[in-house]
């Protein structure tokens, strides 16, 4: 049980780690269009990034490929930035996504399982640097990715919180609030990128 506890804590730390804010951004990039009365159409996107990330992560482990680690980093920032670009592209076309002309919902579904293999590389190098010798990786991977997916969901209720608290309690529009998150978010994640992208 200590085993598990500490691959667990290892894989909510990371993700939750301010020092790789990284991975937090992209979760409420993700978060931000929805309420909690949304709350399954989010559980679906949500998932999505899960098993991209879920699956990369083990097939990394496993050594079934190998990608430069410089090159994922700055691939991270940048799946931020479009979904953030898809976020504010949508806005200015409604927020209703049951209209049809409505991108931002329906394409962050398809995008999410993309990025998640990109992100899924990203958590790999931090569980292979800690593996070292270890005979066995099925229980560490399995503890450590069960703890990104609790960091994933402690940032997922705070963004929902945050909104509830939003609308029962300012005046600010749902529209302002995602498309300040979006922009914010989107201005992170840039400097981000152009930080990566000169160190490689």
């Amino acid at each position: 049980m200590n085993e598990f506890w500490l691959w667990f804590s290892t894989g909510t730390g990371h993700i939750l780690d301010w020092s790789g804010y990284d991975h937090i951004l992209y979760v409420m990039a993700l978060c931000v269009l929805f309420s909690v009365k949304e709350w399954k159409q989010l559980l679906i996107l949500v998932t999505a990034f899960t098993i991209g990330h879920s699956l990369t992560l083990a097939a990394s482990v496993l050594k079934l490929f190998t990608v430069r680690q410089a090159w994922i980093e700055v691939l991270i920032p940048l799946t931020i930035l479009l979904t953030c670009i898809v976020n504010i592209a949508g806005r200015t076309k409604g927020t209703n996504r049951h209209n049809p002309a409505t991108i931002s919902y329906r394409l962050n579904y398809s995008l999410a399982l993309l990025f998640g293999f990109i992100h899924g590389m990203g958590f790999s190098y931090l569980l292979k640097s800690m593996l070292g010798k270890e005979e066995s990786l099925v229980f560490p991977l399995l503890s450590f990715n069960l703890g990104l997916e609790a960091g994933q969901i402690i940032i997922v209720a705070s963004m929902l919180i945050l909104s509830v608290f939003l609308a029962r309690f300012t005046r600010i529009k749902r529209a302002d609030y995602q498309f300040f998150v979006s922009s914010a978010v989107f201005g992170i994640a840039f400097l981000l990128f152009v930080q990566r992208l000169n160190d490689l």
